[in-house]
């Protein structure tokens, strides 16, 4: 993978793809967790705030079709006159994003994805990752690890050096063509984000800075985290 630092402002189409298919099971509630509240908002609403302060993004967002009804009525409470494309997730994340780019007919332009469940995201890094994109084909939120690192393998747990290391946040923005391309590819179990889609259909990922506050709310203690920091912006 190569680092790089975004360049100039994205003049492309861009479209936003959403994936919000969680079902909370570690946050232990009985809602969605892109649905639970934070800060007098749903997670997934203040995620979509952020995206939509740029209007000339087409948001499409991917749910589990059982939340399609509840979903509905949040949106008609918080974001009544938002155009917002709903597609049905799939069985996984690489699912949901197929299923999000094939209801794009365009060819030509620039798709980030990203986790309903990471609402702290800014518009700086969303308008960066577009630019590089635009440029390099790829944009992969990172940032630097703060612990150590050990590895674990079968004859032990050794030190490895985390500068040789980035942790690996969303969004993940990409030539559009391309990542259509990568997403013809029969899954693998090795998918675990986009830019490991794109890598494996033969293009290269580059980096671009993240923040430590794009957290993704996964515990009950990222609850607390990501309502201090919405408080805090």
């Amino acid at each position: 993978m190569i680092y790089r630092q975004a360049l100039f402002f994205s003049t492309m189409k861009k479209f936003a793809i959403i994936v919000a298919g969680g079902k909370g099971v570690r946050m232990g509630y009985e809602t969605p967790k892109q649905f639970l509240e934070i800060a007098g908002k749903p997670i997934l609403i203040h995620t979509l705030e952020v995206f939509l302060q740029s209007n000339d993004i087409h948001i499409i967002l991917t749910l589990p079709k059982t939340h399609f009804s509840f979903w509905e009525e949040i949106k008609n409470t918080f974001l009544p006159t938002t155009n917002i494309t709903t597609v049905e997730g799939g069985e996984t994340r690489f699912h949901s994003v197929q299923n999000a780019l094939n209801t794009i007919t365009e060819q030509e332009g620039l798709v980030a994805i990203h986790d309903g469940v990471r609402p702290c995201v800014s518009s700086e890094i969303i308008n960066n990752s577009f630019k590089q994109a635009e440029e390099l084909d790829s944009a992969i939120t990172s940032v630097d690890l703060k612990d150590s690192i050990r590895e674990i393998t079968p004859d032990g747990n050794f030190a490895k050096n985390r500068t040789n290391y980035k942790l690996i946040q969303t969004p993940q923005t990409f030539h559009l063509a391309k990542l259509k391309m990568a997403y013809k590819q029969p899954f693998n179990v090795l998918f675990t984000d986009d830019a490991s889609v794109f890598e494996a259909n033969n293009n290269t990922i580059y980096l671009v800075n993240g923040d430590y506050k794009n957290i993704k709310i996964t515990t009950q203690e990222d609850l607390i985290i990501a309502t201090s920091i919405i408080n805090r912006i």
